[in-house]
């Protein structure tokens, strides 16, 4: 059985209690059915890293341009009310990373999301958020 103690403040995880379990019993069957499905920990640091660099307010910024359409370095500084040399070092991380992806056109350099799991994982968050009115 859970406990859950109510907190008159419990959208903050900060003032949020966590429920434990009244009695401490290993369930085997439930370990032995979900040993499967714990993610490996190469996988997990990967997926660390990733978060990890999403972990960025300004890059975030830069995301959420990217998802609508391709940008240069030069339009998203003056989207998101960065220097240049601030956007290109976001950029590189992201690059890094394959969250991003650029082509060439002459000397223009345009940047886009990598993929749709980029998209679907920025619009996946900020529904959550927009659910809780976070």
């Amino acid at each position: 059985m859970n406990k859950i103690e109510e907190k008159p403040d419990s959208n903050h995880l900060q003032n949020a209690s966590t429920p434990t379990c009244d009695t401490h019993l290993v369930h085997l069957e439930h370990v032995r059915s979900t040993q499967a499905q714990i993610l490996p920990i190469s996988k997990a640091q990967q997926m660390a890293e990733v978060f990890g660099v999403l972990a960025d307010p300004n890059r975030l910024r830069l995301l959420s341009v990217l998802v609508s359409q391709e940008l240069c370095v030069c339009d998203l500084a003056a989207v998101t009310k960065m220097s240049e040399s601030a956007v290109c070092h976001q950029l590189r991380l992201l690059k890094a990373l394959r969250l991003v992806s650029y082509r060439r056109e002459g000397r223009n350099v345009y940047y886009s999301l990598a993929d749709s799991h980029i998209i679907n994982l920025y619009q996946s968050v900020a529904e959550h958020l927009d659910e809780f009115n976070i």
